[in-house]
């Protein structure tokens, strides 16, 4: 921060620093048992991000556990949080989280599981509707349809007669861990190019054939 940065009144400085923040939720279900399902990728993601930029998930004031830190020096600063409930209570933390940093919806970015795309690809999307997921459900109601990013993990659609809610309920089969690695990076990466680059350059980046 130079001289002038100290110059200008205190609220102006803050104003500055928050137009460069992101909120990044990851969704998912609390407690151990929970931890390896297909349903918490959201959260594994919100692990891979929180490592890369050296931070600790710490309680919080709002019903979540929040890592805070910079993807870069001078760049984007990420506010990631995971909810302290479960799934389908989502929009509580995630309205909390919002109301507490001052951060505009359009700032705001949710990772979840998708099972509409297949397993090991991500996909970006701003606003829209909830596609039948319960916890982008209740964000989009606490948000009032707010245009939030969601980066949408694909996990693909269960095999054969097996019921959706118990195929995401389930931990990643032997197959998948082996490639979860690669998949969690990318949704990562996806997080940092629209905290960096916007939306629209993300999705060109993303959802381009390799």
């Amino acid at each position: 921060m130079g001289l002038f940065d100290f110059l200008r009144p205190r609220q102006q400085r803050d104003d500055a620093v928050a137009d460069n923040t992101w909120l990044v939720v990851g969704l998912g279900n609390p407690g151990a048992q929970y931890a390896g399902n297909r349903h918490n990728v959201g959260q594994m993601v919100a692990d891979e991000l929180a490592s890369r930029i050296g931070a600790t998930f710490k309680s919080h004031k709002t019903p979540a556990r929040v890592a805070e830190g910079f993807l870069r020096p001078g760049g984007p600063k990420l506010v990631i949080a995971k909810p302290n409930g479960y799934m389908n209570t989502s929009g509580g933390p995630v309205a909390a989280l919002v109301k507490f940093y001052s951060i505009p919806v359009e700032r705001l970015i949710v990772i979840h599981d998708e099972l509409d795309i297949p397993f090991d690809t991500v996909r970006l999307k701003q606003g829209g509707g909830h596609g039948g997921h319960n916890g982008i459900r209740d964000v989009v109601k606490a948000t009032d349809g707010g245009a939030f990013t969601r980066v949408r993990v694909g996990i693909g659609r269960p095999p054969g007669r097996q019921d959706a809610a118990d195929f995401v309920l389930k931990d990643f089969s032997s197959t998948e861990r082996a490639a979860l690695p690669n998949l969690l990076s990318d949704a990562a990466d996806a997080v940092e190019a629209v905290a960096s680059e916007g939306i629209v350059a993300a999705q060109q980046r993303f959802h381009s054939p390799a």
